[in-house]
């Protein structure tokens, strides 16, 4: 699909890009800046609407450097949101995933905005498959570390970041303050769209991986390059290949996020007013 985007430029500096958008963001909407932000991947949608006030709602496509969601699951928007403590947070329901050949740029232009709108802490959440098979659909994790499968990075150049406390130990045991039954595990990000075979999954699992999907870990890297501090959380929608005996498919992605929605919206909404 042709699309005119800025960060298709193979000149074009993304971070001048992210902070165009984030300019955009806030002459739509009136917020000069942001605490924190949300990414809700499937089954998180619900969560926008009860962590606080909407006060405003803009099609992403209008904002420099986003594209329209390939994925049902995805609304496409941002949302500013007025937190009940006086913060703001940005909402973003317009996920651009790997395997749209997008580039990594425009994966994480989103994180990277948010950023430029001034968010300290990033959130970023998922429906994936579990390998622990004590993991029924529809449980939420938390992400404690990643495996990066896709042999790409949004960092350019000489450009050396230290991972090794990407996802948050205090944002970790904050969550596990309000649910104390949070699992966590590592996140394995596939490259997609096809789900992965039992010896992948197999694979993932030997390397020490607990979850796999298809985004994320991209997204929390440049989160990290942009100095925020980040919590991810899967929600398991499905047991992955070979540990379910039953074929995979979207359908049931769509339907254990559906299913799982008012819980595990309303354990973020806790976590994001504790933040």
């Amino acid at each position: 699909m042709t699309e005119q985007n800025p960060l298709d430029d193979p000149a074009a500096d993304p971070f001048v890009v992210a902070q165009q958008a984030a300019d955009r963001i806030a002459e739509l909407t009136g917020v000069a800046r942001h605490d924190l932000a949300l990414t809700l991947g499937s089954g998180w949608g619900k969560a926008a609407e009860i962590i606080g006030e909407t006060t405003h709602t803009i099609p992403a496509t209008e904002v420099p450097g986003f594209s329209k969601p390939a994925l049902e699951g995805h609304v496409g928007t941002l949302r500013s949101v007025l937190l009940p403590n006086g913060k703001r947070a940005l909402v973003i329901g317009a996920r651009t995933h790997y395997y749209e050949n997008h580039g990594v740029r425009r994966v994480v232009h989103s994180v990277r905005t948010a950023a430029a709108t001034g968010a300290k802490t990033m959130i970023l959440t998922n429906g994936a498959g579990g390998i622990k098979s004590h993991w029924k659909p529809g449980t939420p994790v938390l992400i404690s570390d990643h495996i990066n499968l896709t042999a790409d990075s949004p960092l350019e150049g000489a450009t050396f970041i230290d991972l090794t406390d990407l996802y948050s130990t205090r944002l970790r045991e904050l969550a596990r303050s309000i649910s104390p039954e949070l699992d966590e595990g590592v996140y394995c990000q596939f490259r997609g769209p096809h789900y992965e075979t039992p010896a992948e999954v197999q694979m993932a699992k030997t390397i020490g991986g607990h979850i796999v999907g298809m985004s994320t870990a991209l997204e929390a890297i440049a989160a990290r390059q942009s100095g925020m501090e980040v919590l991810g959380m899967s929600l398991i929608t499905n047991l992955a290949a070979g540990i379910q005996t039953t074929p995979l498919s979207h359908e049931e992605v769509i339907e254990a996020g559906r299913e799982a929605e008012p819980v595990i919206s309303k354990l973020l909404a806790d976590i994001v007013a504790a933040i």
